[in-house]
């Protein structure tokens, strides 16, 4: 592939886009990739990196991590902070699926417990956690108890017994963010979402039980702080969003900043999907509060499926969560937006940073980080293809480069439908099979979607992130039981 013309190599893994006033931006843009992941990358990223490097008050850089692949308005992996006073919010600087993030979930059982059982607990976990397109949930509420939930996020959960305080302990934002509003919210959203808690969904979600291996821990220090502590180690991982709710959220309010921009604010882009309004403005802060709404709900979400997790493996082992061990280590958001402080050219500033398919990453000792994990810095959850691998990270000081965030995951380099004339969902299934990896799917050719070679390689997109100094690698796990929508 051609690289653009004027991109620079700044160091090993930071790549750089000057600045052009002439064509409209307002900061350079800046990618992190090794030589092998940009040439990878598709040449939508850097226009659209471009794009977004002119929308008003952005600050420092247009970033884009080195799992970056095309997206909608952001490239995916795309990271850019505004001035809380004169910069703009924009829906499609977050995504459709608002909070789509990770879930990692500890055990004290060991792959030669797990094994025999394995496709015992699959089939179990397949019944208890919906998966697919429009699937209902177990969680039986009204309309209205559904807006506690989109307060409340994950302490809803908890307070109603589905799962454990100290959860919310280890949830960004404590499985709850402030200031979510329901009645900045459509009903045609709240249709959508109130029936749809403890839901897994399709696409690229799913849940899946992982090995840790000895020979996979980066920093065995760090891995015994985050509860790695034994060879062989069973975990469980799971990665999903706000479902249908987080969709017509960014549905509703892309259309209504399309009728405000131009008219209303004389904002003028060069993208329809990059549509935004003031952060100030009425229209900006409906939309934050709505936006809230739906990061509660995919918290509370992610918090019922833990919940189920918990009561399929106590069921197929006979003892209780608490005796298994299955305790979380941490939630982590990956399709957000949220205001931080952060220092720039030497001063402490408030900002809106976007992290579209980018994960928070913050360094030790930084507000916000539980307290258990204070001294050695946030978790960090980055997923990969169910045929290769995921990675426990931790977040690093050197990351107030990219306002501390980093990669979310692997990172497509094929469409969904291409990867679909590729690949046999049965095929496919039955050769992971082979290699010892058991998977359910609601969906054959949602499996054949998600083949590893979709997907740029987990190791090299972490090894790059580790390189930059954005976050360092802890743990890699292996899949061995997964369930697709």
């Amino acid at each position: 592939m051609a690289l653009p013309a004027n991109l620079k190599r700044i160091s090993e893994t930071i790549w750089e886009i000057p600045r052009r006033a002439s064509e409209g931006m307002l900061v350079p843009v800046r990618i992190f990739a090794t030589h092998k992941l940009i040439m990878d990358m598709d040449e939508a990223v850097f226009q659209q990196a471009i794009n977004v490097s002119k929308l008003p008050g952005i600050l420092k850089y247009s970033f884009c991590m080195p799992d970056g692949h095309w997206g909608y308005g952001f490239p995916i992996g795309g990271v850019a902070a505004m001035d809380a006073k004169t910069g703009v919010i924009s829906p499609g600087g977050i995504g459709f699926d608002i909070n789509c993030g990770m879930r990692l979930v500890l055990t004290n059982l060991i792959q030669e417990d797990v094994q025999p059982r394995l496709k015992e607990l699959v089939d179990q976990l397949f019944r208890k956690v919906p998966c697919g397109v429009g699937v209902k949930g177990f969680v039986n509420i009204s309309k209205k108890e559904f807006e506690d939930v989109a307060r409340e996020g994950a302490k809803w959960c908890v307070k109603k017994g589905y799962g454990w305080a100290e959860d919310l302990e280890r949830t960004e934002e404590g499985g709850c963010v402030s200031g979510a509003d329901p009645s900045k919210v459509s009903d045609k959203a709240i249709e959508r979402g109130y029936h749809q808690i403890g839901t897994l969904g399709s696409g690229n979600h799913y849940l899946e039980i992982q090995v840790a291996k000895q020979e996979n821990i980066f920093d065995e220090k760090l891995a015994k702080a985050f509860g790695i502590t034994i060879p062989d180690q069973v975990v469980i991982m799971f990665h999903c969003g706000s479902r249908g709710f987080g969709h017509q959220v960014a549905t509703d309010y892309l259309q209504l900043f399309l009728s405000v921009m131009q008219k209303k604010y004389n904002i003028k882009i060069i993208d329809r999907e990059l549509a935004c309004a003031p952060f100030s403005s009425p229209e900006g802060q409906a939309y934050f509060s709505a936006m809230k709404c739906a990061v509660n709900m995919a918290f509370a979400n992610r918090q019922v499926i833990l919940h189920r997790v918990r009561e399929v493996f106590s069921e197929v082992f006979g003892k209780t969560p608490q005796q298994l061990g299955m305790h979380q280590v941490y939630d982590v958001a990956h399709n957000i937006a949220k205001l931080e402080k952060h220092i720039i050219d030497g001063e402490e500033r408030e900002v809106l940073v976007h992290r579209k398919g980018a994960t928070r990453a913050f360094g030790p000792g930084m507000e916000g980080i539980p307290d258990i994990y204070k001294k050695i810095g946030q978790p960090v959850i980055i997923g990969g293809s169910m045929e290769t691998g995921s990675y426990l990270l931790v977040g690093e000081q050197a990351g107030a480069e990219t306002f501390f965030s980093t990669a979310h995951g692997s990172g497509r380099t094929m469409s969904r439908s291409k990867a679909r004339q590729q690949n046999s969902g049965r095929e496919l299934q039955d050769r992971l099979k082979a290699r010892g990896i058991y998977v359910q799917t609601s969906s054959y050719a949602g499996l054949a979607e998600e083949a590893g070679m979709a997907y740029k390689n987990i190791d090299d997109v972490t090894e790059a992130t580790e390189l930059s100094g954005i976050s360092r690698r802890v743990a890699r796990f292996i899949p061995i039981g997964n369930i697709k929508g």
